[in-house]
């Protein structure tokens, strides 16, 4: 006999509603927080270790060619065990992957932290990848099976969107204050406070249940889509180093793409799927992957380029860089609760993360008027105000939407899906973006006096505003294609939808 329980309620309680829904967790709120705090502390380490990259390449003197591994390192072991990691967490639970994710997360940032050279630091950075590859679906999907009540779990995907989305620009700022007054060995150390608050709270506040008990691991698929994404984002990252006609560069993409396509196909016969196909054939939850893919391809133009632009052209030290995002994270946060709560609720996502896309190419096309001497609060401040709405407004309403309608046995497999949507999405615009960029600042020095520092300076602003152009297109194509893909009208609220944990 099944009876509905919510994810982290008292064990063997069977608390329910009059519907026979799950009872709202008297602890919701607290578990929010913690899930807020690990998804940050998974989020942030995207960036800010960038800003620490030169202090550490100077501490450990590796080469500027092995700069980038510090970086990929972290990227290639995250993006390419996401879904195993959110199998796992069905598998297993939820409670142990979270906790066991956390430990280990911290215990690689140690490691990192006490680096004595680049190997030791580059293999910190790819645990610190395995154990977020573990951490962030578990998170997510706890997310999603804690909160049983439509309104409220909006409120939650609002908050968790929001961390999500600007988590960078909080990593940039850390970044910049840890590495000015403390050392950039910091930048990896303070990840032990997140952790420790993240791990103690879960211990007290979660329970766990095994919701896809009866599976088992498919090894088949966990090969073929590991190696496949794997080769992907191993493959843009050399696009970076390497010209794209270099064999490291599209050998690997073809490789990946290959492997990726035998992976679909094997999953529509495999007895335990990895990613079982129901998650994705859903026209409104393909749509809500789509866009967490392009958000994150184009917002690496934002922290990627004006990072760049506002320490080497404007001056701006790295703590000063980090507290110019602040506003940005500020508009995006209250765009989140908006979107989330008011707007799709009212209006349906085909208008509303349509409008986000919108805004958000409106404001990467205003950014393209910085100069070498621009004044950042009227250069840069109001771009980034509409860009931070943009990006509220499509956020947390994809994110919730990608993991609306799962049942619990699915729950951590898609919101992997959502993470490795979002890194995939990230590598492939820091790759092309880098690659533009630099070809325009290439382009531009032709037939000039290269040794003059003011077109040195100008070829620079050559590079970030093709960067700026070419995010507006993939906002631009993300407003077309999300229209286009997410049904019309307002989503039924159904309280089914809410996972449920059988006993």
């Amino acid at each position: 006999m099944s009876q509905s329980l919510t994810e982290g309620a008292p064990k063997g309680v069977a608390n329910t509603t009059d519907k026979g829904s799950a009872a709202p967790n008297a602890q919701r709120w607290w578990i929010l927080a913690i899930i807020g705090i690990a998804q940050l502390m998974v989020v942030l380490d995207a960036t800010i270790v960038n800003i620490a990259l030169p202090s550490a390449q100077a501490d450990l003197g590796f080469s500027d060619g092995n700069r980038q591994w510090i970086v990929t390192a972290y990227a290639l072991a995250f993006a390419s065990l996401l879904l195993l990691g959110g199998r796992i967490a069905d598998l297993f639970g939820r409670k142990p992957a979270f906790l066991i994710g956390v430990a280990g997360f911290a215990g690689a940032s140690v490691l990192g932290g006490a680096a004595n050279g680049f190997e030791m630091l580059v293999i910190a950075r790819a645990l610190q990848g395995v154990f977020g590859a573990l951490l962030a679906p578990a998170a997510l999907s706890l997310l999603n099976t804690t909160f049983t009540d439509v309104r409220e779990k909006a409120r939650a995907f609002s908050v968790y969107g929001a961390i999500a989305g600007a988590g960078g620009a909080v990593g940039l700022l850390l970044g910049g204050l840890l590495t000015d007054a403390l050392d950039w060995r910091w930048t990896l150390y303070v990840n032990l406070i997140f952790a420790v608050v993240a791990f103690v709270g879960g211990w007290m506040l979660l329970s766990n249940h095994r919701d896809a008990a009866n599976s088992k691991i498919d090894v088949p698929g966990t090969v073929l889509v590991a190696g496949g994404l794997f080769s992907v984002v191993y493959g843009f990252s050399n696009a970076e180093t390497h010209d794209w006609s270099s064999p490291q560069t599209w050998g690997f993409l073809i490789a990946g793409a290959v492997l990726l396509v035998a992976f679909t196909q094997w999953q529509t016969r495999a007895k335990h799927p990895l990613l079982p196909m129901r998650v994705l054939l859903d026209r409104d939850r393909g749509a809500s992957f789509l866009t967490v893919l392009i958000s994150g391809a184009g917002m690496f133009g934002v922290f990627l380029f004006l990072t760049y632009y506002l320490q080497l052209n404007l001056g701006f030290s790295p703590t000063k860089t980090g507290l110019a995002f602040m506003p940005m994270m500020a508009a995006l946060m209250v765009a989140a609760q908006v979107s989330t709560t008011k707007l799709v609720p009212r209006f349906g996502p085909k208008i509303i993360i349509p409008l986000g896309f919108a805004l958000g190419a409106v404001g990467m096309v205003w950014l393209t008027g910085i100069g070498v001497g621009s004044d950042f609060s009227t250069a840069v401040l109001p771009q980034l105000l509409v860009i931070g709405v943009g990006m509220g407004v499509i956020m947390p309403p994809a994110m919730q939407l990608a993991t609306s309608g799962i049942g619990a046995e699915d729950a951590g497999v898609a919101s992997a899906t959502v993470n490795t949507m979002q890194q995939v999405g990230g590598s492939i615009g820091t790759a092309l973006l880098s690659t533009l960029a630099a070809s325009a600042a290439t382009n531009y020095l032709s037939g000039r006096n290269a040794s003059d520092k003011l077109v040195q300076a100008q070829s620079t602003i050559e590079s970030y505003t093709t960067a700026f152009w070419w995010s507006a297109g993939f906002f631009a194509a993300g407003a077309l294609i999300t229209f286009l893909l997410y049904r019309p009208g307002v989503r039924a609220q159904d309280e089914s939808a809410a996972p449920v944990v059988h006993m």
